[in-house]
């Protein structure tokens, strides 16, 4: 599978690169570090997964969300957050899941599994 992974912070995104990079099934990893440049990469490159995080600059990560899921409907996407208070705008605005960022990492490869199964 393709992911997109997308934090405004270099090493969040790292970390969730590493930690992603592991899953057998990711074929292709790449980066955004906001909703804007997100919502332009998964129309050039049409990942399967993206993980988005909510609170970034220029377009954040609900609004983009929202974008994506209306142009592009079969993309997934998990939303990725410190706050949990954000869930229920996250699955409203179109996310396939949400993980808040305090959890196990392990638990986020459990998620992305079961969204890319979906």
């Amino acid at each position: 599978m393709r992911v997109l992974i997308v934090d405004d912070l270099a090493r969040a995104r790292q970390s969730m690169k590493a930690l992603i990079g592991t899953h057998p099934a990711v074929l292709s990893l790449k980066e955004a570090t906001n909703g804007r440049e997100a919502v332009d990469l998964v129309e050039m490159w049409a990942p399967d997964v993206v993980l988005m995080d909510v609170l970034m600059t220029e377009m954040n990560g609900l609004e983009a969300t929202r974008l994506i899921k209306t142009k592009w409907p079969s993309i997934k996407i998990i939303v990725l957050s410190m706050y949990g208070d954000y869930e229920t705008q996250a699955l409203q605005a179109g996310a396939d899941a949400f993980v808040n960022k305090g959890e196990p990492p392990a638990r986020l490869l459990q998620v992305l599994d079961a969204v890319a199964r979906a």
